[in-house]
């Protein structure tokens, strides 16, 4: 299939419409749907109706999901550097299971038809879901470990952690991805010697070693949870994945994919 084809399929299989959206009535819903997911100090807007107005004029990706009038979920996405090549999706959001994904897919067939060849974006390691979204059902790989890459974030889900992130990037033609798309998930291979760079113990990081054909980093089981019921435990992670993973990825690794509830590391040859 196409990947205007892939995302018609998406779209239909959650019960909903993706489709651009361009006037201020319809970015004032959008902008409501991210202040009832992120729930922001009103300083920290994820994407004000102003800005949302400057990206959509400006030939950018803002675009939203209904269920009849309803907005579901919503993306909002900037042409990057290089130019012609780069998309950046800033902020995606959804409350309905299935949109995300339907929202991303359009999003991939928009630049197709528009000639770039990648989709980027941020995402905090930390979250098992979205890692394994991001990798096993959509095939991007994070090519950046960025730490504390937002400063000091003020919304209900990160509020009291440090915004460190990885940079995903979607490569749009690369045949992994167009499996994925098709709903065939992406697994990497894990060679035999895979050796634990970061394990779990009683729900807490444990380092390991990094010598071996690939290293596995695991991920807590919920992050948010623990920074509202063990926040030290949540920090431990944090810390933990941004040596082990980062460190990694600072000397020339590259992370292949999720499996086993973490990364796959290849380290540098």
């Amino acid at each position: 299939m196409t990947p205007g084809e892939q995302a018609r399929v998406a779209a239909e299989r959650c019960g909903v419409t993706v489709r651009e959206v361009g006037t201020i009535a319809e970015f004032l819903l959008l902008h409501r749907l991210f202040n009832e997911i992120w729930r922001p100090d009103p300083s920290n807007a994820p994407a004000t109706v102003e800005l949302m107005r400057a990206l959509s004029h400006a030939g950018n990706y803002v675009a939203a999901a209904f269920e009849g009038d309803r907005v579901v979920g919503a993306s909002v996405a900037f042409l990057a550097a290089p130019a012609g090549e780069v998309l950046h999706s800033h902020v995606t959001g959804a409350v309905r299971r299935g949109v995300g994904h339907a929202l991303k897919l359009h999003q991939r067939a928009w630049a197709v038809a528009r000639g770039l060849t990648r989709i980027t974006w941020t995402y905090d390691p930390l979250v098992r879901r979205n890692a394994y979204f991001n990798l096993a059902k959509l095939g991007a790989l994070p090519e950046e470990y960025l730490p504390e890459f937002y400063g000091p974030m003020a919304d209900a889900l990160n509020a009291g952690d440090e915004s460190d992130r990885v940079l995903a990037v979607w490569r749009l033609g690369l045949p992994h991805v167009g499996e994925a798309c098709s709903g065939r998930p992406f697994r990497p291979e894990v060679p035999d010697g895979a050796v634990a760079g970061l394990a779990a113990r009683d729900g807490r990081p444990v380092r390991g070693g990094t010598d071996g054909p690939a290293v596995l980093v695991a991920l807590p089981e919920d992050v948010e949870a623990l920074r509202r019921g063990d926040p030290g435990t949540a920090k431990a992670w944090r810390h933990a994945v941004r040596e082990v993973l980062g460190g990694l990825m600072a000397s020339g690794a590259r992370v292949t994919g999720y499996a086993e509830g973490g990364y796959v590391v290849e380290p540098p040859r």
